[in-house]
């Protein structure tokens, strides 16, 4: 199974992309970038130089995705999210010269597996987004988020927690939590949330 890639998408012939991925209208993907199997890269979006993109990931429309990055497996990222690099972003130095590459070192946002980023949210690198956790739209991330997590607001705070499906967690005692949707089960960790 070969990928697909829209005429007018950019992607640098250096990037790696696996079999059944699709690349829309004007997105663009930098250098040494590699996105795995059956993966969505919506228009307009953007992937930066090197970043690493799992199996059966979709990044919806204009999502910006910069170095260095690193997406797990069925990681989901909304329309028009950012995932930032710089820390202390300036254009110029001190001296009031224009800053170049070698002047800053870039910081990633990891997003392990299966999270979801809601539209326009704003992710700070550097951070880490938990296993299944789901950023609200709008919110700005500028912390970890534990596995499993509902992170809101800003700054994005925990609300609750959520299961693989996607829906809200509901407490069933003793540290327990339970997925109205599958009936799956999860216990409270230092972590986050793990399958009981």
């Amino acid at each position: 199974m070969a990928h697909r890639i829209q005429p007018t998408a950019q992607v640098h012939e250096s990037a790696a992309i696996g079999d059944g991925t699709s690349v829309w209208e004007l997105a663009q993907i930098r250098e040494d970038a590699s996105l795995g199997t059956g993966c969505v890269i919506g228009r307009g979006a953007y992937i930066g130089t090197g970043v690493q993109i799992g199996d059966n990931v979709k990044i919806q429309n204009y999502a910006l995705v910069y170095e260095p990055a690193r997406l797990a497996d069925g990681v989901f990222i909304g329309p028009a999210v950012v995932l930032t690099n710089d820390h202390n972003p300036r254009a110029v130095g001190v001296d009031g010269g224009r800053k170049g590459a070698s002047d800053w070192e870039a910081v990633g946002v990891d997003i392990a597996e299966g999270a979801s980023i809601g539209a326009r949210a704003v992710c700070v690198a550097p951070v880490r987004i938990g296993r299944w956790a789901m950023v609200a739209a709008g919110a700005v991330v500028t912390k970890d988020v534990p596995d499993h997590a509902l992170v809101m607001g800003v700054p994005a705070r925990r609300a609750g927690w959520v299961g693989r499906s996607g829906e809200r967690l509901k407490e069933s005692g003793d540290g327990l939590w339970e997925c109205p949707a599958t009936g799956e089960r999860y216990r409270e960790t230092a972590a986050g949330l793990e399958l009981a």
